[in-house]
């Protein structure tokens, strides 16, 4: 049986994965401590996995997650704390911040994205308080298959238009 970490690597390699088939430009960042510099941890912020180039959009910052669903449910748990960081980096760095789940249950055939600012939105209504998690319906998330594009994500729904 793999471990928590064994099998976020597996998450993050299968995303790479994912983006290669798709041509899609981004840089995978590197987590060791020592390329966090101590300014960086003043501001508490989280480090995301991936800076992906949207073509004619622009850059996100990317978090992936091994990440199964509560069965009954059908939410994600997602940390509020963690959350909270990456809200930081986004105000911080004026790029935004998205989850990105699957898991090895669906063999990393479909991904779950959320942009941080909706998460953010949801925890008023599905924080649990005592385990410091959101608990967010799996139809909040954007679900993008392996044949489909990335580009699904900017859609009206995740960036509704102003007039």
């Amino acid at each position: 049986m793999k471990s928590i970490q064994e099998k976020q690597i597996d998450a993050e390699q299968k995303f790479k994965e994912f983006l290669d088939k798709q041509n899609m430009p981004y840089w995978y960042i590197n987590q060791d401590i020592e390329t966090f510099s101590p300014a960086l941890k003043r501001l508490q912020v989280q480090r995301p996995d991936f800076f992906i180039l949207i073509p004619n959009f622009g850059f996100i910052l990317v978090d992936v997650e091994h990440n199964i669903p509560l069965e009954k449910y059908n939410k994600f748990c997602i940390s509020e704390p963690e959350t909270f960081r990456y809200n930081n980096l986004q105000k911080y760095f004026n790029m935004q911040v998205w989850y990105a789940f699957s898991n090895e249950k669906i063999h990393y055939t479909t991904w779950y994205f959320i942009p941080v600012g909706k998460v953010l939105e949801l925890r008023k209504q599905f924080l649990v308080r005592d385990k410091h998690y959101i608990s967010a319906p799996i139809n909040a998330f954007t679900q993008i298959a392996g044949s489909e594009k990335i580009t699904k994500l900017f859609n009206n729904e995740n960036f509704p238009q102003t007039i």
